[in-house]
């Protein structure tokens, strides 16, 4: 099966566990997605319905236009990968309006460019909601318009709702699969979190994460897939659920002399296999 990327950046983005994934993601006519991210699961697997949400509104605006009108968005966003617009100066100009704004289509394109503009793809927010990732010093940013039109394409087999992890698990069925991609859980008590939105999610998020997935393989028959980084926290919060550990590794800190790699966890919560 053919790969297909993403056209956003996305830190922690999973093409690169594709295999794995699919590996151990159940089958089922639903795929809910409460961590949807760039989408690369919803993009590389086929189901005949997916429900896909984040808490980021920025982002499942963004989804929502390009099913909707993919060709007025995708050749206004062109605009803005030119060489006038992959200067500094530009790019905080254009950061401020996109703060200063509630328009969502205005938005969704100041999104996508500070998402190929910014530094290292980063999506980070402030405490007060405001974007803050510096410009990024690309030489020339590459304007996904393949993976664009991809993208939507394939989006009419989805639903993109703005919602917490708890509500996507509350409207899931027997006829569903939950594949969660929560922000990585800490390798120390000590580490930060990037924070995705204006929302943090914290030790207690990443537990309750672990409580609703053995709940809805349990009690509602549904299978839940969850990767998440291989340590002994959340190996107690996944306990009960059949564990995988994915040799392809993945390098964490910026620090380049010292970096470390760090084995993902796929912990799959199956009512057919979950231990007693």
């Amino acid at each position: 099966m053919k790969k297909h990327r993403a056209f956003l950046k996305w830190a922690g983005g999973k093409y690169s566990l594709l295999d794995d994934i699919r590996l151990h993601l159940p089958p089922a006519q639903t795929l809910i997605e409460p961590f949807v991210g760039a989408g690369s699961v919803f993009l590389n697997t086929d189901y005949e319905r997916y429900r896909l949400s984040d808490i980021n509104p920025d982002l499942i605006n963004l989804y929502n236009l390009l099913k909707e009108k993919p060709e007025p968005y995708i050749n206004d966003a062109r605009r803005l990968f030119t060489p006038e617009f992959n200067q500094k100066s530009a790019y905080l100009s254009l950061r401020d309006e996109f703060n200063n704004s509630q328009d969502i289509y205005l938005r969704s394109l100041y999104f996508l460019y500070m998402n190929r503009h910014g530094f290292n793809g980063l999506c980070r927010y402030n405490k007060k909601g405001g974007f803050n990732v510096p410009f990024g010093l690309n030489k020339k940013p590459y304007f996904p318009q393949a993976e664009l039109e991809y993208f939507s394409e394939k989006s009419s087999k989805a639903t993109f709702v703005c919602e917490s992890f708890q509500k996507s698990f509350d409207a899931a069925s027997q006829d569903c699969v939950i594949y969660c991609d929560p922000p990585y859980a800490p390798l120390s008590t000590t580490a930060n979190f990037t924070c995705y939105s204006s929302h943090g999610f914290g030790l207690d998020e990443q537990r309750l994460l672990g409580e609703y997935a053995k709940k809805a393989s349990t009690e509602k028959r549904i299978p839940v897939l969850i990767s998440n980084h291989d340590t002994q926290l959340t190996r107690d919060y996944y306990k009960g659920a059949h564990l995988n550990v994915v040799k392809v590794k993945r390098t964490i800190s910026r620090n380049g002399a010292g970096r470390k790699k760090v084995d993902e966890l796929l912990a799959l919560f199956d009512y057919s296999k979950v231990k007693k």
